[in-house]
């Protein structure tokens, strides 16, 4: 029991670090976008282009990778993932050099290893997923999802600190590389810690994971299609902040480099704080008022403030003003990573890497879409009007939540007692 909990522990704590080194590698990107154009004359759509080509590979692999996750064991993909993204992440020093640059051009090179990033890793929080049903107890599951997505904000709120940091003493190729191999240490300490399964669990249990999916059933399922449309939404909103964020302050606040860096860190820092938050608040929730009711309060109250108060946000001339709001605002879109992903798990029953596999599918397609279309609106209609579009998808998320009921398991068909 107690070796249990202390590999418990640190299981949850490298799920942290890869959340971190995950998000650190994707948003390090945005940092070095600038420099990236400067040096290449792209297009803010060229730019966007590499952006996507991460999440149109992640996302088209999730649901793959979630139920290799279910298959093979959570500790060995995410073996191969963490190490296979430490190489690409390296790689992408070499986007636009000679070695790449000449045999496919400089806007295909950034793509392809970008998109061989994302295929890498896309098994990462189905697997993490998988690991939290087997190791937590189910009224702490939110809080500990929570913790897990606190490593996305730590690595986003890092990123255009230091990397802009380490850009201005080394470069941006050198950087690359130094984060590729931190992230690679990362994937020797999981192999070496992590179990699939906690010390003396019944065999059976063990066994499930080798049944067959049951994809009909799953795609048939009416709640976790609403679950997932909603994150598509939800993920379109903080997409937005993902990668566009360090250059809305620069070129459309014309802000500087150093002060775009702090007040995106700042900005991050709510997603850090706000991500265990909300998930305890979910799981006291929960307890007080059932799944089926309080799986559901937290994001239609934080997604339905987060809309309202970007669309205050922009239209304030203030610079500290504006940084609160979007603070705020990033906090309590952030808030609801937790109910997402558990609720995933409990309709997906005992199929949870294939179950969260379908969610974050979904939700990065909204991934996908803002790093693309946010530009291109804003390139037509302006940049408020771009950011309003995001505001108004996120209210679509919102009200699909009034229509799920998250114990509709799925493997069962019947509701979950």
């Amino acid at each position: 029991m107690i070796l249990n909990l202390v590999r418990q522990r640190g299981i949850v704590l490298l799920m942290v670090c890869l959340s971190v080194m995950s998000y650190f590698d994707r948003i390090i990107m945005s940092t070095a976008g600038l420099f990236i154009m400067r040096e290449y004359k792209l297009t803010e759509t060229q730019m966007g282009t590499i952006y996507s080509a991460f999440l149109f590979s992640y996302a088209l692999l999730m649901i793959p990778g979630g139920r290799l996750a279910d298959r093979a064991g959570p500790r060995r993909v995410l073996t191969v993932m963490s190490l296979g993204a430490a190489l690409f992440t390296a790689l992408t020093a070499l986007g636009g050099r000679p070695l790449f640059g000449i045999w496919l051009g400089v806007l295909p090179s950034f793509v392809a290893i970008r998109l061989a990033l994302g295929v890498l890793t896309a098994p990462l929080y189905p697997a993490c997923a998988i690991l939290n049903a087997r190791w937590v107890s189910r009224e702490h599951r939110a809080r500990t999802w929570g913790w897990v997505a606190c490593g996305s904000g730590i690595g986003g709120a890092l990123a255009p600190l230091l990397f802009t940091w380490m850009i201005d003493h080394y470069g941006w190729r050198f950087s690359f590389g130094v984060s590729g191999a931190v992230t690679g240490l990362f994937g020797v300490l999981w192999f070496l810690w992590v179990r699939d399964f906690p010390e003396g669990d019944n065999p059976r249990v063990a066994s499930e994971t080798r049944t067959p999916t049951p994809w009909r059933a799953l795609f048939t399922n009416r709640d976790l299609m609403l679950l997932t449309t909603s994150y598509v939404a939800t993920n379109y909103f903080e997409y937005i902040f993902f990668y566009w964020l360090f250059y809305y302050f620069g070129n459309i606040r014309h802000a500087g480099n150093r002060e775009s860096a702090i007040y995106s860190a700042i900005i991050w820092t709510a997603w850090t704080l706000m991500t265990p938050t909300g998930g305890w608040i979910s799981d006291r929730l929960v307890g007080r008022f059932g799944r089926k009711k309080g799986r559901k309060l937290m994001p239609i109250f934080s997604l339905t403030m987060a809309a309202v108060l970007l669309a205050v946000a922009i239209n304030l001339t203030a610079t500290t003003p504006m940084i609160v709001m979007l603070f705020v605002t990033l906090g309590l879109a952030a808030a609801t990573d937790g109910p997402y992903w558990v609720s995933a798990s409990d309709l997906g029953g005992s199929h949870v890497g294939a179950a969260g596999g379908i969610l974050n599918t979904g939700g990065n397609i909204g991934g996908f879409l803002a790093p693309v279309l946010t530009p291109l609106l804003a390139s037509r209609l302006g940049w408020s009007s771009a950011l309003y579009a995001g505001s108004f998808i996120l209210l679509v998320g919102v009200v699909l939540w009034f229509f799920i009921d998250v114990t509709n398991t799925v493997a069962s068909r019947e509701p979950a007692p």
